[in-house]
């Protein structure tokens, strides 16, 4: 079946976009528009789809112009990102946020993508910060997106502001724990600043993987890469060193604060053994007199006449200073 015949409506489609740089113009198609309607004349297309609709993976399997591993990276679920060039083509998987309603989250989405110099397909499971942006810069200023490859570097970039907008988040979240941590008034800050270092290794993982997939990318075959995308993968990679020299600087910056967390806390914990050990030392010596006086056994000394309760209080005290005084002379006190 010819997908560019197709008069059926397309499924999980999110928008469609015509984009003709050279026009100024993007324009978007009605949500009834069927597969004959995609491929535009002149510019290019760019295609978001919803992965809930079960039927995405048999459009994609129908539609011309992709090789079999770009089709595949775009129906896939796996959680991890990816990156490939072959013939002309780039795909793969893009790491983002996640977008609720009106705001983005701190959770962790997955774009994937394949794209030509005609078109650009983009499909999701939950909606995604970055594209939303980008939506808006294409209906805003048509004329910057000249390509396929462009709206590409933009999506990326847009990736990285948003860590860059989150690192700003954390280092607030971190300053105010820190106050707190170097306050006179000691108090576990550790429940706090759990979940941050959780989000801060996240993000240093996936920029790593990304980093990594790009440089890789962008040692591929002169032959199999598509025309700017050299270019691209440079600027992009330069962008993402940044974000993720910020990002290892906030994660080393909330290691230490965590081992200073633990220092502190062991400190006053020592400080509290310290304390009931030396109250062992004062309370033993009397509890040994007492446990002689109190020992069910005749003719102890003191036992007898008025004067013995007097005698065991004067040796309980006397203990005490004579543990003072062996504590004293070992330094411990």
């Amino acid at each position: 079946m010819d997908i560019l015949r197709s008069t059926t409506p397309i499924p999980g489609l999110v928008w469609a976009y015509h984009i003709d740089a050279r026009r100024q113009s993007a324009t978007r198609l009605p949500m009834e528009a069927s597969a004959a309607d995609l491929m535009p004349a002149e510019g290019f297309l760019w295609l978001h789809l919803n992965l809930a609709d079960t039927r995405v993976p048999a459009f994609i399997e129908q539609f011309e112009g992709l090789v079999e591993a770009a089709r595949a990276a775009l129906i896939n679920h796996e959680h991890h990102a990816a990156l490939s060039v072959d013939e002309q083509l780039i795909y793969g998987t893009l790491v983002d946020f996640q977008r609720e309603f009106a705001a983005a989250t701190r959770d962790i989405g997955w774009l994937h993508f394949a794209l030509s110099d005609r078109f650009i397909i983009t499909t999701r499971l939950q909606p995604i910060r970055s594209v939303d942006l980008l939506r808006v810069a294409i209906e805003k200023n048509p004329a910057k997106f000249a390509s396929p490859m462009q709206v590409y570097e933009v999506l990326v970039a847009e990736f990285q502001r948003g860590i860059m907008a989150l690192v700003l988040e954390l280092m607030d979240e971190i300053n105010r724990i820190e106050d707190v941590v170097y306050d006179a008034d000691m108090r576990d800050e550790r429940t706090q600043l759990a979940p941050l270092r959780r989000i801060i290794v996240r993000l240093h993982r996936h920029l790593r993987g990304m980093l990594s997939m790009m440089r890789r990318a962008n040692a591929a075959d002169e032959d199999e890469m598509p025309v700017g995308f050299e270019d691209v993968s440079g600027r992009l990679i330069n962008r993402l060193e940044a974000a993720d020299h910020d990002v290892y600087a906030l994660h080393e910056r909330a290691r230490l604060l965590h081992e200073e967390i633990d220092s502190k806390l062991s400190s006053e914990t020592n400080r509290h053994l310290y304390i009931l050990s030396l109250m062992t030392a004062f309370l033993l010596p009397p509890s040994l007199v007492t446990g002689f006086f109190g020992m069910n056994t005749s003719h102890l000394p003191f036992t007898s006449g008025p004067e013995g309760s007097a005698y065991a209080i004067a040796f309980i005290i006397g203990s005490i200073l004579l543990a003072w005084f062996i504590l004293k002379r070992a330094r411990i006190l």
